[in-house]
């Protein structure tokens, strides 16, 4: 049986590969988004920025609990957390929702993005391993705060679906209104998100 120690640090090290990875996601998705005029990329990698937040909580979260932290202050922690990045991510769906109306108003086109679809791809193949591992791992040490975290990480898979989606129709149709239109179905798994983190932080959650 593995003990708690290893636990609490190989929980450490997914949570570390898992925010490196995110602020990669962020850089290039953002960056792909800003050149194609993509408010689906952009929202895609500023969801990844969150994501990074998130990540640095668990990972100060199972400091804490390497350390021998109460369980009290650690509980505490995790709810702050989870009111922040639930207001941000809740933040972020209005500001989606308002780009795509306002690009389906004007007629904004998105320029297709070679980099943008890479990165959503590579998200698609790598969200779940990084979702199964920590809910695992979660499990293992009674810690909710990394199952969900591994649920957001399937959350940012469904995201890079999306993209996917919307890039490809977009590049062999031409169509001018795919990218606001799959960008208004990615504001529901935002605001899935950010509404279930809200509740989480204001401990009206289970």
């Amino acid at each position: 049986m593995v003990n708690k120690t290893s636990l609490v640090q190989q929980s450490l090290r997914t949570e570390f590969f898992s925010t490196a990875w995110m602020a990669f996601e962020f850089v290039v998705g953002l960056t792909a988004g800003l050149q194609a005029g993509s408010i689906l990329l952009i929202a895609f990698g500023l969801d990844s920025f969150l994501e990074i937040i998130a990540g640095g909580t668990l990972i100060w979260r199972l400091r804490k609990e390497a350390n021998g932290a109460p369980t009290a202050e650690i509980e505490r922690a995790e709810r702050r957390s989870s009111l922040v990045v639930g207001t941000v991510l809740l933040g972020l769906a209005v500001y989606v929702t308002s780009m795509s109306i306002f690009n389906l108003v004007t007629h904004q086109v998105a320029n297709e993005s070679p980099m943008g679809l890479a990165i959503a791809m590579a998200s698609v193949l790598l969200m779940p391993y990084f979702t199964w591992r920590k809910r695992k791992l979660g499990h293992a040490l009674h810690s909710a705060a990394l199952v969900e975290d591994g649920m957001c990480n399937i959350t940012c898979a469904y995201m890079a679906g999306t993209v996917l989606i919307g890039a490809i129709v977009t590049m062999l149709f031409n169509w001018w209104w795919a990218d606001s239109v799959a960008a208004l179905v990615l504001v529901y798994f935002i605001a899935s998100e950010g509404w279930e983190s809200f509740q989480a932080g204001r401990g009206e959650t289970e």
